[in-house]
């Protein structure tokens, strides 16, 4: 099942929300593969717990589009789809593009020297080739673009998508012929935001999640020739 059910559990919160995060960062991270049935006794064998707060952890993961319930089969991880992959980036790359026009207009120095070092690190990261790693340095970086916007609902909406864009970061970050242009796109999105420059921060942060669409869907179609 994957290391993931070795995290010690977080005492101060309830446990069906533990089953529910231990289970979400299994799926998000792929150490729960798409198509892999979740078969609650084992579940509950693995994690230690009754089948009750997995039962109730199922269930908010087929609200989030994270499981499907299959007819006669029961719960299985949701499979990574072109349609759901397009349905996430689409509205991705709105989002994204108006947080870069807004950083571009808003951004201090101190974030300005944050997003640089942000940058450092996620190319730190991609030398050090741990994914979770190098995942977690992508999240940090656009995190501090949307945070420059000061635009509350904008982040409420970008982190509503983050978990299912998470999945999809992860498929991007697994191709490691992909590492060097990502730190390559960091650091042109970087430069158009410190210099002010909207048009070329968007049409770097485009580029970026263009083909960020394009590796995807390749490893997508991969992926479904195999089975």
């Amino acid at each position: 099942m994957g290391n993931f059910f070795q995290h010690e559990m977080d005492e101060y919160l309830p446990l069906r929300d533990v089953v529910f995060k231990t289970l979400r960062q299994g799926i998000l991270t792929g150490e729960l593969k798409p198509g892999e049935r979740l078969m609650e006794i084992h579940l509950a064998n693995k994690l230690g717990v009754s089948r009750t707060p997995i039962r109730e952890a199922i269930r908010k993961l087929e609200l989030e589009g994270l499981v499907t319930m299959i007819p006669r089969r029961g719960a299985e991880v949701a499979q990574i789809t072109e349609k759901s992959m397009k349905d996430v980036l689409e509205v991705r790359k709105v989002l994204d593009r108006l947080s870069v026009e807004l950083a571009c207009e808003r951004i201090t120095q101190e974030e300005k020297n944050q997003l640089k070092e942000a940058c450092l690190a996620f190319e730190e990261a991609v030398e050090g080739g741990d994914f979770a790693t190098i995942a977690k340095a992508d999240v940090v970086f656009h995190d501090l673009i949307v945070a420059a916007t000061r635009n509350m609902r904008l982040s409420q909406m970008v982190n509503n998508l983050a978990e299912q864009m998470y999945r999809y970061r992860f498929e991007y970050i697994k191709d490691k012929s992909q590492h060097k242009r990502l730190v390559a796109e960091h650091e042109v999105i970087y430069q158009g935001i410190a210099e002010g420059n909207i048009a070329k921060a968007l049409a770097a942060i485009e580029e970026h999640i263009d083909n960020q669409e394009t590796v995807i869907l390749q490893q997508i179609r991969i992926d479904r020739e195999k089975k």
